[in-house]
């Protein structure tokens, strides 16, 4: 799961970047608010960690923007400020969950996991699709056919969760580029054919139903038609 974090306090920022990549998360981070609103419209975000008093474009305007956007990336704010007003604004200029500061590091990874089940719809940590289960705790890949699972690596399990996040859609090399490795990445196209391969073998090891099938000359889907 990619995170943008929009803070501009150096040592909180690179304390969060810290804890959450701990938690197998990929952070993307943006110290103001200009380059911040550019990544959140991007569109390549599963949650967005936005600070309120950030240079140039408040944390206020960048969530109005996503919003209008049409973009429906949950959206948790983080500011100094306790007032019921600043909550208020927070939630109405389109923030979907608000943490005054400080905060306790088990308080914003509990909020962030509930942001993420109802962005993925899912419980108990576990998305599935076909004959597939995924376990975004452990990155555990299950076939609940014939109960074989075995472990994936971050980028085979971040490429299947994407996947299953958009079933029924066409990805493209670009969006799995920009989405696994992040907008300041040097990766190329061919990373994205190497972990594709890697993580079709893994569906191959437990036997699963479910595919990823290469569109020619457009990019990849989930299918699982058998089942």
């Amino acid at each position: 799961m990619r995170l943008l974090l929009v803070e501009d306090e150096k040592r909180m920022a690179q304390a969060l970047c810290e804890i959450l990549r701990l938690e197998n998360y990929e952070v993307d981070h943006f110290t103001d608010g200009t380059n911040g609103l550019m990544a959140a419209i991007s569109n390549i975000y599963d949650i967005i960690i936005l600070d309120v008093m950030l240079p140039e474009i408040n944390g206020f305007e960048i969530a109005k923007s996503v919003r209008q956007k049409g973009i429906r990336t949950p959206i948790l704010m983080l500011t100094a400020k306790a007032e019921l007003d600043d909550k208020v604004t927070g939630l109405d200029s389109g923030a979907d969950d608000y943490l005054t500061k400080p905060f306790m590091t088990k308080e914003l990874l509990a909020r962030l996991r509930a942001l993420s089940r109802r962005a993925l719809n899912t419980m108990d940590n576990v998305l599935s699709y076909g004959d597939i289960t995924l376990d975004t705790s452990t990155l555990i890949l299950s076939c609940i056919t014939n109960n074989q699972s075995v472990r994936l690596s971050e980028k085979e399990y971040h490429i299947l969760e994407y996947l299953i996040a958009n079933k029924g859609q066409i990805l493209t090399r670009e969006q799995l580029a920009v989405k696994i490795w992040g907008l300041e990445s040097e990766a190329e196209y061919n990373n994205v054919e190497v972990y594709m391969s890697f993580t079709r073998k893994k569906l191959s090891f437990v036997e699963a139903r479910t595919e990823i099938k290469a569109v020619r000359g457009v990019g990849y889907e989930l299918r699982c038609d058998n089942v």
